[in-house]
């Protein structure tokens, strides 16, 4: 039996209002997604920030449906739905676009202000990401009030079809925004994406409406604003030198503060390895620059080095052991691939048949090798910012990685915390001190004392002959090795955890760094 007209155009709106439900949601977790990626450069990228975001997006959704479930009041009908809907969806294009510039505008005056590290981080988060959230939410209430009033006859079937659809769009756009679109065209590019999908989505809604005049004309003046003064910001150009799927990655020039040509790469907004372009073995990073003192005075013999290095940054430490000494067969386990290609195009790291570079999770590169290799070196330099992978720190990992060292071999691994009470530090040590039978803690002469140190852990056999480490090369610089005093207090008072697989509270070990500093430090 044929369709009658009615019929016809009422599945027409269903699947109008259907595709609309799931676009707009998944414009909505695109930009959640991209969010994180936005704010990385400025505030770094750690539980606080997406704790921030997430939060900020959940607000700014909540009490857009409350204020669109206003808005489908009983005088909602098509052609009023679809003017509201029209102008949310225009409203949520110009500010998904104004967060671009508003990231230029406030990042610095809030980062400067003086408020508590974390509220600043909430702070900024809202003020990008709460308008764009709330408007789009604004968009599922009246789109689920049309679609009941097009089958009246059957509302539940249409409100669970409305409900399913768009939770249908939210899975799409985050799979999409995760592993493709800041991948493919950048966090930048993908927030002009959602726009452009708001914006046509506003007109077509405003077309029926017969408010597309209006509407175009609401687009094209505020958004042309926003995207004039982004221009005259730079803010519609991404300040990657290039964005992966894992950081924002950049390059930036140093010869000025050295006095030789040198670079640093820069992850997200910490600096991950200074590279000399003429001298590979000039150490700019203090906690390489020990390593590599210590390593060379520890291990004489002629034999080769054979290394792990997890986490390869710029390559630096690699660069300059391939660099000085003939006998080394290093392999480095990198997440990203596009780091290691920075490495090679900007920071003067050359292809050398000693150097493989895996791109893969350590622990998995590491169980993934055969079983007789061994290594005389082990070296964790996966630290950022204020994270650190906790698989990588567990005894479990730990075990496997002692079951890796030849005999006499060395882990290390490189901790960023602070100095008056670190407890991490402290967990890390306590937890190495199950297998290990020494386990040292070295940092540079000058920065003991300090409110935040960057320290070397040395895990082995065999204690270091002494507590004081003079350099022989490059900077004259000389490293002390803590003597953790209270170490053995914490652990007997059950304050310091062991780390395993089951338990490894590192965020919260962590979190007095983020806590106690001051933004200015950034």
């Amino acid at each position: 039996m044929p369709s009658s007209p009615s019929s016809s155009s009422s599945f027409v709106r269903l699947a109008f209002y259907g595709a609309a439900v799931c676009l707009s949601s998944a414009g909505g977790l695109v930009l959640e997604i991209v969010a994180g990626r936005l704010l990385a450069p400025y505030v770094g990228m750690s539980l606080y920030t997406w704790t921030a975001i997430i939060a900020v997006v959940l607000a700014g959704f909540s009490i857009g449906h409350w204020i669109g479930g206003r808005l489908a009041g009983p005088d909602c009908d098509a052609v009023a739905g679809a003017r509201r809907v029209a102008s949310s969806l225009a409203l949520a294009a110009v500010a998904s676009l104004a967060s671009l510039v508003l990231l230029r505008w406030f990042s610095g005056p809030l980062l400067s202000a003086g408020l508590p590290v974390l509220a600043a981080i909430v702070a900024l988060a809202a003020v990008l990401f709460l308008l764009p959230s709330l408007f789009v939410g604004i968009v599922s209430p009246i789109l689920t009030k049309l679609a009941v009033d097009a089958v009246p006859d059957d509302p539940g079937r249409a409100i669970g079809r409305m409900y399913a659809l768009s939770a249908i769009g939210a899975i799409v756009g985050t799979l999409a925004a995760g592993y493709l679109f800041i991948s493919w065209i950048g966090s930048t590019g993908t927030v002009l994406a959602v726009t452009a999908v708001y914006a046509l989505l506003a007109l077509a809604f405003a077309s029926f409406a017969r408010t597309a005049r209006s509407t175009a004309a609401l687009l094209l003046i505020l958004t042309g604003g926003f995207g004039f003064a982004g221009w005259r910001l730079e803010a519609l150009s991404p300040p990657c030198t290039v964005e992966s799927a894992y950081y924002c990655i950049r390059v930036e020039d140093v010869s000025r503060m050295f006095g030789t040509p040198a670079a640093v790469l820069v992850l997200d907004h910490l600096a991950h390895g200074i590279n000399d372009r003429d001298d590979p073995r000039r150490l700019h990073s203090s906690y390489l620059h020990f390593l590599d003192e210590y390593v060379r005075q520890r291990f004489t013999s002629p034999a080769p080095w054979r290394v792990l290095v997890a986490g390869g940054g710029a390559l630096t430490l690699p660069r300059a052991w391939l660099a000085g000494r003939e006998a080394v067969d290093i392999t480095v386990a990198e997440i990203d691939p596009a780091v290691t290609a920075i490495a090679f195009e900007r920071l003067w790291v050359l292809p050398d048949p000693r150097l493989r570079v895996i791109h893969g999770d350590a622990r998995l590169t590491l169980q993934s090798m055969a079983q007789e290799k061994r290594f005389d070196i082990v070296f964790s330099d996966v630290f950022h910012d204020i994270s650190i992978p906790s698989h990588l720190v567990t005894r479990e990992y730990h075990q496997q990685v002692k079951a890796r060292l030849a005999p006499g071999g060395l882990y290390a691994a490189n901790v960023i915390e602070g100095g008056a009470w670190p407890r991490f530090l402290y967990s890390l040590v306590h937890t190495l001190a199950e297998d290990f039978a020494s386990v040292e803690v070295w940092l540079d002469a000058d920065d003991a004392g300090g409110k935040r140190n960057t320290y070397v852990v040395l895990a082995s056999d065999t204690p270091s002959p002494g507590g004081r480490l003079e350099a022989t090369y490059g900077d004259n610089r000389a490293w002390i090795r803590s003597p953790l005093d209270r170490l053995a207090q914490r652990v007997a008072e059950g304050q310091i955890p062991l780390l395993t697989d089951d338990y490894a509270p590192v965020d919260r070990l962590l979190s007095h760094l983020i806590l106690d500093r001051e933004l200015s430090e950034r």
